[in-house]
């Protein structure tokens, strides 16, 4: 027969939940204690392990360099810390055999051989350049790149918009040297090089900038884009931005053939990269026609970067061709670039006068206080681009009347001449009659000269910039002198009461 055995004790106990915090029996715990030793060596092995190989990767690791491609190089440091000059800017600019005799006179404004550095990119050579493509006082000519295979549907367009879009891959895959921006623009569009200079050195230039403006037209900006940089009033798109477009554009104009122009294939293309517009208001479109005087005497408080249709313009000076006024307004930019069309208002409280100063351009002259405000609105004295009685002549700015009588007018004074020295600059306004308008009260004298130092602008300053103030000084004969500087901490711009 069977004998039931004994039942041993066990070698490990299992405590009840209700009794968790009663103490262990010795023995009890003698037991778990060795077996839990048995059980997790295995894992203590592998902690310590895994340990010795985190110590040794820690200490090794200083040693260790990634690859160089990924370091920045000592030349990319160099260029980040080093202010952005002419010679990091490369213009590029769209023409056409047929304009190009045409407009070459603008581009002798802007351009100069030794200090600009640009190409012209036209469909075919020019009769004048067939044996040459470049020339000592225009850009070097490149003949543009075959653009048939590409697909353009716009009805009543041109397909040289496929062309003018492509220069930006041309001109990038040119492989230009110290290259930090690249500026595109219209044969017919002139440049300040100093200000765009100066304001693109307020960007990083190895990060995707995309600046430039849109149209002075409502109507335009409808009809094409809020967000889009007009090609003809010029943009600016970095060179870590340019050549990662370069790399991308032609597959971009294939799907953008239904667009009108050059500048909406560029926005798109730069749009699919996750870029949005930079805007910079010194860009100039001038979708607008007749005479420029409103919006030249009331420039925004930035630096003036370029002008564009001025085919389309009358002169910006009285009694000049279009030529000889872009010349007389260079001659002053010449001298103090950042100053040029930058409005400052003067007030004469002994004879209640107000001056708006446009320096460089012109000055106007009212009788009595005229609040700041009021002034920086433009007068209307252009029309829309588009001709038309149905056509609304709404724009991107505030606008006030421009009186037909001209004897309702501000008196006003054209910029003659500007000289300069260690002492300061003096530009001299003298006035323009019109008709029988010329009366003999206070604002009958007959020029009005200007002292100003040149104003240099540190990049902080660039970036938030501030009107500058001004004081009448004694007047003697038929002449007052005004004296433009930098206002007071907490000075106001107004006529004090």
């Amino acid at each position: 027969m069977f004998h039931r055995r004994k039942k041993e004790p066990s070698t490990s106990t299992t405590l009840p939940i209700s009794n968790l915090d009663a103490p262990m029996p010795p023995t009890a715990y003698t037991s778990t204690t060795a077996f839990l030793r048995n059980r997790t060596s295995p894992f203590k092995s592998f902690i310590f392990a895994l340990s010795l190989l985190v110590n040794l990767y820690l200490l090794l690791t200083p040693l260790w360099a990634p690859p160089s491609s990924t370091l920045p190089q000592p030349k990319t440091i160099l260029s980040r810390l080093s202010p952005t000059t002419r010679r990091h800017v490369l213009f590029a600019v769209a023409s056409s055999s047929l304009s190009w005799h045409r407009r070459l006179p603008y581009l002798h404004l802007w351009y100069s051989p030794n200090a600009t550095r640009a190409f012209a990119f036209i469909d075919r050579p020019p009769p004048s350049v067939a044996n040459s493509t470049s020339s000592r006082s225009s850009p070097p000519v490149v003949i543009s790149g075959d653009t048939s295979a590409f697909p353009y549907t716009f009805r009543g367009g041109l397909r040289s918009a496929i062309r003018v879009a492509r220069v930006v891959k041309e001109v990038v895959d040119r492989n230009e040297t110290e290259v930090r921006w690249f500026v595109f623009g219209d044969d017919d569009t002139v440049f300040f090089v100093d200000n765009v200079v100066r304001t693109l050195a307020k960007y990083d230039h190895s990060e995707w900038f995309y600046v430039g403006s849109n149209s002075e037209s409502y109507e335009q900006n409808v009809k094409y884009s809020f967000e889009m940089a007009f090609g003809g009033g010029g943009f600016a798109i970095s060179y870590s931005l340019a050549r990662v477009l370069a790399r991308v554009l032609d597959s971009c104009l294939k799907r953008y053939g239904h667009l009108y122009g050059s500048d909406s294939r560029i926005y798109s293309c730069v749009t699919e990269l996750g870029v949005g517009l930079t805007h910079e208001p010194g860009f100039h479109q001038l979708d607008m026609r007749g005479n420029l005087f409103g919006i030249m005497a009331a420039h925004p408080l930035s630096p003036l970067l370029s002008l564009h249709h001025l085919d389309a313009v009358e002169p910006l000076f009285p009694n000049m061709n279009r030529v000889q006024a872009l010349e007389h307004l260079f001659a002053a930019a010449k001298v103090d670039p950042v100053r040029i069309l930058q409005q400052t208002v003067c007030y004469d409280r002994s004879n209640s006068l107000t001056f708006s100063v446009s320096w460089g351009f012109a000055i106007q002259v009212y009788q009595g206080n005229e609040l700041l405000p009021d002034l920086l609105s433009l007068q209307r004295t252009f029309v829309p681009w588009r001709r038309g009685s149905k056509v609304q002549a709404n724009f991107m700015f505030n606008t006030r009347d421009y009186p037909r009588d001209p004897c309702k007018r501000p008196s006003v004074f054209f910029m003659k001449r500007v000289t300069s020295d260690k002492r300061g600059i003096w530009s001299n306004y003298g006035r323009h009659v019109v008709g029988n308008c010329f009366d003999s009260n206070a604002t009958g004298f007959k020029q009005i000269i200007v002292f100003s130092r040149k104003l240099e602008l540190s990049i902080e300053q660039m970036k938030a910039p501030r009107r500058q103030c001004c004081n009448v000084l004694p007047t003697s004969n038929d002449t007052i002198s005004l004296h433009i500087r930098q206002c007071g901490a907490d000075e106001l711009i107004s006529m004090q009461l």
